[in-house]
């Protein structure tokens, strides 16, 4: 496996923005469903990313749902000129707080006004289409019909650029086939990496790949060679999976989610942090 130098930025559509970013879903409550428990927490966290520098943030309207965009436009409205916000669309929540597919073309229009009303903006930097053709994974099948309605949506001047997730390489040679994609947003991290092809492919061609559960999601990743590692180089454990994604690829914007400023700021100290060759080396070896 290759790893490159380590850039600071990368264009994602047509907007340089810093590799690290910030995903918001853990800023919604339990199982990224209802309110937070510390609504005041949840602000902080946003404004100190933007104050850190951050100018990537990931959301959802269906984080809550609506819940995560409430709080980015009243935390951060109005807006850095060089903040770029990336939603999603495709799915959406029942009563329980189920994962539902949600992806026909009403649906999406829904989607969409439903994220420029939440968000408090006249049009979406960039918009990634979950198709949720299995709600637990990547699956085959045609996308074209969704994405072809998101497409229209974005000729109508509502969104600016367009993304994948949760999709196979198969979907993303499709997808790009129909409208042009600048970002691709998939489960991949130092343990799963079922990606890794797909990356190299798109950084060749300067499309954004962006790791969702960069640091293993709901299971956090947990790893004797990963705590050996982050001993020696005196990080934590999460520190050097994000380091090593950084190291990964260009063309890898990162986006960990916290709902702690203290987290926040760990995350934060990773661009800062250089794992060496050997490092590199013991960590490779961690594919499952």
């Amino acid at each position: 496996m290759s790893h490159t130098a380590i850039p600071d930025t990368f264009t994602l559509g047509d907007r340089p923005v810093k590799r690290l970013g910030y995903g918001a879903m853990q800023l919604a409550g339990p199982g990224v469903f209802g309110p937070p428990k510390d609504r005041d927490a949840a602000l902080a966290v946003l404004r100190e990313a933007v104050d850190s520098g951050v100018n990537h943030i990931d959301t959802s309207d269906f984080y809550g749902p609506h819940v995560t965009n409430h709080l980015i436009r009243e935390a951060l409205a109005p807006y850095p000129d060089d903040l770029v916000i990336v939603t999603k669309i495709g799915a959406r929540r029942d009563e329980t707080g189920a994962w539902l597919p949600a992806f026909s073309a009403d649906e999406l229009t829904q989607a969409v006004h439903d994220n420029l009303r939440n968000l408090g903006r006249d049009v979406l930097d960039v918009v990634n289409l979950r198709i949720m053709f299995d709600a637990h994974g990547p699956a085959e099948g045609s996308i074209e019909e969704p994405l072809t309605a998101l497409a229209a949506l974005q000729q109508q001047g509502l969104v600016r650029h367009i993304g994948l997730s949760n999709v196979t390489p198969a979907q993303v040679a499709e997808g790009r086939g129909i409208a042009e994609i600048v970002c691709v947003q998939n489960h991949y991290n130092l343990a799963h990496r079922d990606d890794d092809a797909l990356i190299d492919d798109l950084a060749r061609d300067g499309v954004a790949y962006v790791p969702f559960f960069p640091l293993g999601g709901f299971n956090p990743l947990q790893s004797s060679t990963l705590d050996e590692v982050a001993k020696r180089l005196d990080a934590t454990p999460m520190q050097v999976a994000l380091a090593w994604l950084l190291q990964r690829s260009p063309n890898i914007l990162l986006i960990p989610g916290t709902s702690s400023v203290t987290h926040l700021r760990e995350n934060i100290a990773v661009a800062t942090l250089t794992l060496p060759e050997d490092a590199l080396l013991q960590l490779d070896g961690m594919a499952s």
